[in-house]
């Protein structure tokens, strides 16, 4: 397994020695459950967790884009969460919206932010603590740092970053990418085209992590991407359909393999294959390893 505590990455273990100091009202620790279904949060979670609903704090819907400085700065403050409070993001589905929330914060210039290994599966298959109560916290003061662009890609980006040869990553799946399906089973597809954005490589989301949901070894992770071409050197989009599972992927290039030019298409498939005129391909290109 890739090391379980990291600058970016901490252990079921890591949480558990530090409950006692994440469950009081002081903004040095704070943790966030950030799941796809927010109801799990409801029945049970980790001991002073807070629950962020990522449909409607975790993105503007009336822009569909992300929250506006002001509102990240509410939401955060809101939590009792400062500049200086180390955050630590778990979730449900192998950390798909834990991972965009720590992109987001990334996004935002917080500058101690982490991710449980595993998430919210990994805390209850090790029976930790869990809790059905809601702790309560101080409002504080929280200023943002100005949108960082270094971690950002939109549409005119990718536009440009095609004839360049940018290596870009969908990160969805192979029925996804060859345009047989709009969206995984079960969910709202959103978009009207199928297919991926021309010159994409895919390398699915769930080639990263175990059966568990745990993050591979970094020899295993950089063994998947070399195998793509891709290495510390290349500039790097990711995408996906809305941009979380891409942020996933952005997680583990960016902050665990430590590859410096990597971007998460934030507008991704929905933007992509609802825009008229933008390019795509369908079908799978013959020099992508098969699974």
């Amino acid at each position: 397994m890739t090391s379980d505590t990291t600058d970016a990455l901490v252990s079921v273990g890591w949480v558990v020695d530090r409950l006692d100091e994440f469950q009081r009202d002081d903004p040095s620790f704070r943790l966030l459950e950030v799941d796809i279904d927010p109801s799990n949060y409801d029945e049970a979670h980790v001991p002073g967790a807070t629950k962020v609903d990522w449909r409607t704090e975790l993105q503007d819907s009336t822009t569909f884009d992300v929250p506006t400085k002001g509102d990240f700065e509410a939401l955060l403050g809101g939590h009792g969460i400062t500049e200086d409070s180390t955050v630590v993001l778990y979730g449900d589905m192998m950390n798909w919206f834990a991972a965009y929330a720590y992109w987001l914060l990334t996004y935002y210039g917080h500058s101690d932010v982490r991710l449980l290994n595993g998430g919210r599966d990994s805390w209850l298959g090790r029976d930790a603590p869990v809790t059905d109560e809601v702790p309560e916290f101080t409002a504080r003061s929280y200023s943002a740092a100005e949108p960082n662009a270094d971690v950002r890609a939109d549409q005119p980006d990718v536009l440009d970053a095609i004839p360049r040869e940018t290596s870009l990553i969908d990160v969805r799946t192979p029925e996804e990418y060859r345009g047989e399906i709009l969206a995984p089973p079960g969910w709202n597809e959103g978009v009207q085209r199928g297919g991926h954005i021309p010159g994409a490589v895919n390398i699915p989301w769930s080639q990263v992590v175990d059966g568990e949901g745990r993050f591979k070894s970094e020899d295993e992770l950089r063994a998947i991407y070399e195998a793509a071409g891709i290495d510390e050197t290349t500039e790097i989009i990711t995408y996906c359909r809305i941009g979380e599972r891409s942020a996933l992927t952005w997680f583990v290039l960016h902050e665990l393999l430590d590859f410096e030019d990597v971007r998460n298409y934030y507008g991704s498939w929905v933007e992509w294959g609802n825009t008229v005129g933008a390019p795509i391909e369908k079908g799978q290109r013959a020099e992508i390893r098969r699974q």
